[in-house]
């Protein structure tokens, strides 16, 4: 699809009187009645836009996978979808692993390690680790969908296609963020470096998470937007801006201190930190041009 003048004035003129969003909003509609969906358009838009409220939830199934590309097929999938998740649940119950009292999030856990063949033993239900990201990524999704269906696939998919795509990229991440933030301002971190500060960051809360737990709702949706989308580096420019906006308060305090602040951070100002972040995310990496 060529460029459009006429819209790239529109664009940019919504813009500037606060407006923003205006066009991209039409251009995501247009994107959704497409039939098959063009899932390379919708994911350059992700990557470029921030998704509208009413359309997350749909992008979201259609970019993990829980919906197929083709609209019509979308009703019958969505039974099937449900149908599987009563057997799995059915099964959990008549082995006696959860009940009808089964918190919804640890309910989602024992299905996500049934269906992976990763079931523990009955005399073995403890959470390890790796089950307490689950935990909190399952348990911020539930903050955002109401419907218990679609909440499992979500977070069943998400968690899979974010250790499937960035498994190897995760570990790498602390030093990413090292880079970027040399770049952005030596001089904080030298000073975590050199403090001992550096090694306390909550790395797991932020890369492991994916800041669920960290962020509220309405900022950790746009940072899921881009990771669900195909951008783990996302995370670490939202760890880095956290780290200049509290750059103050953080040079004055011990490791201990340190650590402490950021698993329990304000929840004030997240939205502004999380556009700052996208801003330096679009500087670093650059923004996709697939015309939407």
């Amino acid at each position: 699809m060529a460029e459009d003048p006429q819209r790239n004035f529109r664009s940019a003129y919504y813009e500037k009187v606060g407006f923003r969003g205006v066009e991209e909003k039409k251009s995501l509609e247009i994107l959704l009645k497409d039939n098959p969906l063009d899932v390379e358009k919708l994911i350059t838009f992700c990557q470029r836009f921030p998704l509208p409220s009413m359309y997350r939830i749909h992008v979201w199934k259609v970019l993990l996978g829980i919906l197929p590309p083709h609209s019509d097929s979308h009703t019958l999938v969505c039974r099937y979808r449900a149908e599987q998740y009563e057997d799995v649940r059915g099964a959990l119950i008549t082995m006696r692993f959860v009940n009808e009292a089964t918190h919804l999030t640890l309910l989602h856990l024992r299905m996500f390690q049934l269906e992976n063949q990763v079931l523990p033993r009955c005399s073995e239900l403890s959470t390890d680790d790796v089950d307490e990201d689950f935990l909190a990524i399952g348990h911020a999704m539930e903050e955002l969908v109401d419907d218990p269906v679609d909440c499992y696939w979500l977070v069943k998919n998400f968690v899979s296609q974010f250790h499937h795509k960035f498994g190897d990229s995760i570990p790498h991440l602390p030093k990413s963020l090292e880079h970027f933030l040399s770049q952005e301002d030596n001089g904080l971190l030298t000073q975590l470096r050199t403090s001992g500060c550096l090694a306390t960051l909550p790395y797991s809360l932020w890369f492991e998470r994916c800041f669920a737990g960290c962020l509220p709702d309405t900022s950790l949706q746009r940072v899921w937007d881009k990771v669900i989308s195909g951008s783990c580096k996302i995370l670490v420019f939202v760890a880095m801006e956290i780290l200049l906006t509290y750059k103050i308060m953080l040079m004055g305090m011990k490791p201990e201190a340190v650590a402490n602040f950021l698993y329990n951070m304000p929840q004030e100002n997240t939205d502004a930190i999380v556009t700052k972040a996208i801003d330096l995310w679009h500087k670093y990496c650059g923004t996709p041009m697939h015309s939407v």
